[in-house]
């Protein structure tokens, strides 16, 4: 994992910063919820899977062009792998790794451990800064964890001097107070990359 400044994203045309201790709580709270629900074991989350939906969620579509996004996952400096999705291990999976989709292009993915220098909701609204005012970063989407602390509304104030160009797509699993940005639901992307199908759930 890499213990580093914002200055080391990449400024890809496409943005995903994500909490990524969030996103595995929240796939573990779907996991034990639609087990009950359906009567079935649920696999881990497809990491590739997920990525993809949070792109088409955030609005990319296929358009004949091989694109480029940057998952930037922020994790605790404790944290050494994501429970609940496949691949998981930060330092062997994860970090520095890449992968191709046939309609979207390519997905490269890093992982940034905070350290006690600085808390993981400082250090995503300090990406976001930096992504926001970026002239090459034309899609962000953004994943903090809404339900702790006020990162969400920190993160609400400073998209208002968002460039009106950029396409930001907030992602939590409420609605939430709005914004100069899309909102969408954070479970959507996951139930799918889990295998979870919508005719098991009527």
């Amino acid at each position: 994992m890499n213990l580093q400044d914002t200055n080391n994203v990449r400024m890809s045309e496409n943005v995903i910063i994500a909490d990524a201790d969030y996103i595995d709580y929240v796939a573990f709270q779907l996991a034990v919820q639609f087990e009950r629900m359906i009567g079935r074991a649920i696999p881990p989350a497809d990491f590739g899977q997920w990525a993809v939906n949070i792109t088409l969620d955030g609005g990319l579509r296929e358009d004949g062009k091989m694109h480029e996004t940057q998952v930037v996952l922020v994790c605790d400096g404790k944290s050494r792998r994501l429970d609940n999705f496949r691949p998981s291990d930060f330092e062997t999976e994860l970090n520095a790794r890449a992968f191709k989709d046939d309609h979207l292009g390519e997905f490269l993915v890093n992982s940034y451990a905070v350290g006690e220098m600085v808390s993981k909701d400082e250090y995503i609204l300090d990406v976001v800064k930096t992504m926001m005012d970026h002239k090459n970063v034309k899609r962000l989407m953004i994943i903090p964890n809404s339900e702790e602390g006020n990162i969400y509304d920190e993160i609400r104030h400073a998209l208002r001097k968002a460039p009106e160009d950029k396409h930001i797509t907030v992602f939590a699993m409420q609605p939430m107070t709005g914004g100069n940005f899309r909102q969408e639901i954070l479970g959507y992307s996951l139930m799918n990359a889990m295998g979870i199908r919508a005719e098991e759930i009527k």
